[in-house]
């Protein structure tokens, strides 16, 4: 019985990863408030699911085309006189420090799992800006997999409660 529930907790998961309007928070408290699945193999499967598709989207920007020839060119100048492109600036600065962060080995773990069960910074651009860091596929893995699961299983747990 709970074998369709977890392939069905995978799958959620997997187009929640994806999808940033499916929320898994949402499903995991829902499937335990309601009683109908079991909540902890619903946010295991949720957490499996989850990183399946955060690592698709590491893979993807990893390996997209054409992005060896795309890293040596600057970006476009802004002007920082507007306020759009100031707000264009603070993104680039924001993104390159996450970038070089991610690409360190004593802070791409912590930021990943930081990510992956608090939320802060969002996993989504994590996923995105990992890809193109020199982060490793098995660290990331792992990462985003212990903090997903410490996340849902959490919250699976809590709700079980009541």
């Amino acid at each position: 019985m709970w074998a369709w529930q977890l392939v069905l907790a995978v799958g959620f998961g997997i187009g929640s990863a994806v999808i940033p309007v499916l929320n898994a928070e949402v499903y995991v408290l829902g499937v335990g408030a309601s009683g109908a699945l079991d909540p902890v193999v619903a946010a295991i499967g949720v957490s499996v699911g989850q990183t399946i598709g955060k690592v698709a989207m590491f893979l993807a920007v990893r390996y997209r085309p054409g992005y060896a020839a795309k890293k040596g060119k600057e970006p476009k100048p802004v002007n920082l006189d507007t306020r759009r492109g100031r707000l264009i600036q603070w993104n680039r600065d924001l993104s390159k420090r996450l970038l070089d962060a991610l690409s360190d080995r004593r802070w791409g773990i912590p930021v990943t799992l930081l990510s992956s069960s608090v939320g802060i910074p969002p996993l989504y651009g994590v996923a995105l800006i990992a890809g193109a860091s020199r982060m490793g596929l098995l660290s990331f893995t792992l990462s985003v997999l212990a903090g997903r699961a410490a996340r849902f299983i959490t919250l699976a747990l809590g709700v079980s409660l009541f």
